[in-house]
């Protein structure tokens, strides 16, 4: 049981110390594309040592999983592991571990499906507020407007994805910004940030007390949008994409100084306006090397006994 037990341990102390040290870098902000890399690789490991660990412990307890598990296996790889040596532990973190496996994948599905259900809430009103004129084919327009008085802006996705912008915002937005506004929303429907969005709050929800899927979810929600600011900017300017940003936001209260739910809104169109100075390429390539390398670090921790017991 040592192994299974330091998959835990490494899990635990990877859960609470990548976090901090994430929450204090300074470079999240410059670089938001690697960072979303490194948050991925940081949450793959913990459930890499959790899978890991619920494996090698079933294999422990039950003689069955045992044989498959260890099927092509020599006996000197089995004995190096010492599974006969186990209590009642094994089963029960086995156990344990499984059901956390089967509420992870309940959680994700059960948000996948509230995702799918809100878009075709929003097609449906968007069938009743814009219906198709006569002669008008279905899906052949990627912008849609809609009447309305408040300024706002959102990417339909799916089979025929669509930017939905209302009139408000049409009288606020000059010159290309709606076009900077257009790709950011494009930005994340490419990069399909929806996913992390679903996979982090699936998590989160499902295990509230656990802080770095708290924590993974918010920066997912904050990193995101960082993202696709930066993929507009590159395309219509830094200036026009900020501006967007305060038109569709303004009269929302978030530039005040009572806290919002957009209250990230503020921050990004300050970083666009004083952007600050991105990492070199070198630099990049070597945090996305290393962040790479973090789900590793339980794979050689579960194959390391065996590998050396063949030697």
């Amino acid at each position: 049981m040592m192994v299974p037990a330091a998959l835990l341990l490494l899990g635990t102390l990877t859960a609470v110390i990548a976090p901090r040290l994430l929450a204090r870098s300074d470079w999240a902000e410059r670089e938001p594309v690697v960072a979303l890399w490194v948050w991925q690789c940081v949450v793959a490991a913990v459930l890499l040592c959790c899978a890991l660990s619920m494996t090698l412990s079933a294999a422990a307890a039950w003689q069955a999983v045992r044989g498959h598990v260890f099927a092509p296996a020599p006996h000197s790889v089995v004995a190096a592991y010492t599974l006969g040596a186990t209590g009642p532990w094994a089963a029960a973190t086995a156990v344990l571990l499984a059901c956390g496996g089967v509420w992870t994948a309940a959680m994700l599905t059960s948000e996948i499906a509230r995702a799918r259900a809100r878009r075709r809430n929003r097609r449906a009103e968007l069938i009743v507020r814009a219906p198709l004129l006569p002669g008008e084919e279905p899906g052949s327009d990627r912008l849609v407007v809609l009447e309305g008085e408040r300024p706002d802006a959102w990417w339909l996705p799916g089979a025929a994805p669509r930017l939905v912008i209302t009139t408000a915002a049409l009288r606020r937005l000059k010159g290309r910004q709606l076009d900077a506004v257009l790709a950011h929303e494009q930005g994340h429907a490419q990069a399909r940030h929806d996913w992390l969005l679903h996979c982090s709050a699936a998590l989160a929800n499902g295990f509230p007390q656990v802080p770095v899927f708290s924590a993974f979810r918010d920066e997912m929600h904050r990193l995101v949008e960082l993202a696709a600011d930066d993929v507009a900017s590159r395309r219509f300017g830094r200036l026009t994409i900020a501006l967007a940003l305060v038109e569709l936001n303004e009269d929302r209260g978030v530039f005040g100084p009572c806290p919002t739910p957009q209250a990230h809104v503020p921050q990004r169109v300050h970083r666009l306006l004083a952007p600050p100075a991105r990492l070199t390429a070198g630099r990049r390539l070597q945090l996305t090397a290393a962040a790479a390398l973090v789900p590793v670090v339980p794979l050689l921790v579960a194959f390391v006994p065996g590998l050396h017991a063949l030697r």
